[in-house]
């Protein structure tokens, strides 16, 4: 089975940005990131308008990428507070590997806004590919890509009218 011959409707990458590829939302994971929690303060730092922050929220809380957890300040009312579940953190790889790029290909001329360093030793921190025995950084000419245990098979028709069945099947 080659690429072009197997469905994109259950492709995870797809299923992946629907939930956090929009950029606003994108920005707010980045927020919760470097410690922020608070509605007000993704409002100020973002400069979302309150309707779309907080259709954004709910959306990264529904999907269980963030948490609500409620607070109070001495004399005000309880309020709800957004922090990065286990599967939020998960995209820290992700959002570094973005930062990486954005550094090396849109930064100013003087260097990136942020830096992420180690908290041991201090040097960058950086993404790489590595394979689960160690193997890497890996580049793509050293990587293969295989159909996985639920691709499927695009329905095609060829000449002889052969629908839903794989090319190499059909005589």
């Amino acid at each position: 089975m080659r690429w072009l011959e197997t469905s994109a409707e259950n492709c995870t990458v797809h299923r992946t940005l629907d939930l956090v590829g929009e950029k606003w939302s994108l920005l707010l994971l980045r927020d919760a990131m470097n410690g922020v929690r608070r509605f007000d303060d993704f409002r100020r730092h973002v400069g979302l308008s309150e309707a779309v922050l907080a259709d954004r929220l709910r959306k990264l809380v529904a999907a269980g990428i963030l948490e609500t957890v409620a607070y109070r300040e001495p004399g005000s009312r309880t309020r709800r507070e957004y922090r990065l579940t286990c599967k939020g953190w998960d995209l820290w790889p992700a959002m570094i590997a973005l930062k990486q790029w954005g550094d090396r290909y849109t930064a100013d001329p003087e260097g990136p806004p942020l830096e992420v360093s180690h908290a041991d030793c201090g040097d960058t921190v950086r993404t790489v590919v590595v394979c689960e025995e160690g193997h890497g950084p890996l580049t793509p000419r050293e990587a293969r890509t295989c159909p996985g245990p639920s691709a499927r098979f695009l329905a095609r028709t060829d000449v002889r009218g052969d629908e839903n069945r794989p090319a190499t099947e059909r005589s």
